[in-house]
């Protein structure tokens, strides 16, 4: 899935909150921000379209991969 920089305004406990979860999982702040909006949006009822489905759970898990290898790289 193709990555995009934005802006976000958290109150300061959740972001300390959202800090400290990626930190104990040890994941980025980003990757941790962007798996929890996509369980939210899920858990609230939000569906994709099916034709559009497959190809963004594929890019999402490549996405993930590319993730992980880079935090892998950075742990040396």
């Amino acid at each position: 899935m193709a990555t995009r920089k934005v802006t976000l305004s958290l109150d300061a406990a959740s972001l300390e909150f959202a800090e400290q979860a990626a930190k104990a999982h040890g994941v980025s702040l980003s990757s941790w921000l962007s798996k929890a909006a996509r369980r939210e949006a899920v858990r609230t009822g939000y569906r994709l379209p099916v034709r559009h489905a497959a190809a963004v759970e594929a890019e999402a898990d490549e996405t993930e991969r590319e993730l992980a290898e880079q935090e892998l790289r950075a742990q040396g």
